[in-house]
């Protein structure tokens, strides 16, 4: 009878530990998500901050098709306007008006960077070069950045849903929405493509 008083009382001991354990999971990996996602703000704004320097040495260096440039330039001034909150990553709306500015903008680079290829002279500046490097850099930070907040956003989403989680979720954290994931057609995902070797043109 004693041992079966210990296995009962371990038991209890190993059930109190996993529920103490388990009870922060979902304010930890909300914090997690809200990280990635600072992360993801942290590259968008670096690839906002190179659009006025690549324009005006785009604008300086040729005769450009003025539609281009300010295409680019109206994305950036958009992209500054939509403000995403870590209380607006539950809001579907607010995130897929975010996604759509940030769309816009790749595509508008993605056009910049093709018009481009008429210009080889421009393409040879030093200046342009390193511009290049750091934009197509900032866009391979944005693409790992996106995968570390989906990812951080599923775990979070499963606390959410799964148990434990869900009774937590429902005693302590009932205000917690799930995040929303994002959303942006796999076309609007793409790096942009730039290819700075020789032209025939």
């Amino acid at each position: 009878m004693r041992y079966v008083g210990f296995a009962v009382l371990a038991l209890v001991v190993i059930v109190i530990g996993w529920a103490l354990m388990s009870v922060n999971a979902i304010p930890r990996d909300e914090e997690s998500a809200q990280a990635a996602w600072a992360q993801v703000l942290n590259q968008y704004q670096r690839r906002a901050d190179l659009v006025p320097n690549l324009v005006e040495t785009v604008k300086g260096a040729a005769k450009f098709e003025q539609d281009t440039l300010t295409a680019v330039t109206e994305a950036r001034a958009k992209v500054g306007t939509v403000q995403l909150s870590p209380a607006d990553l539950s809001n579907p709306e607010k995130m897929n008006e975010f996604e759509s500015s940030q769309g816009a903008l790749t595509s508008a680079l993605s056009r910049l960077m093709v018009v481009v290829e008429k210009y080889p002279e421009l393409k040879a500046t030093e200046n342009f070069a390193n511009l290049q490097a750091q934009l197509e850099g900032t866009e391979n930070r944005i693409a790992v950045a996106r995968m570390d907040f989906i990812n951080a956003v599923r775990i979070y989403n499963t606390d959410l849903k799964t148990f434990p989680g869900v009774i937590w979720h429902s005693i302590l954290y009932g205000d917690r929405a799930p995040m929303q994931q994002l959303q942006v057609e796999p076309a609007k995902l793409d790096v942009p493509k730039v290819d700075f070797g020789t032209s025939g043109n």
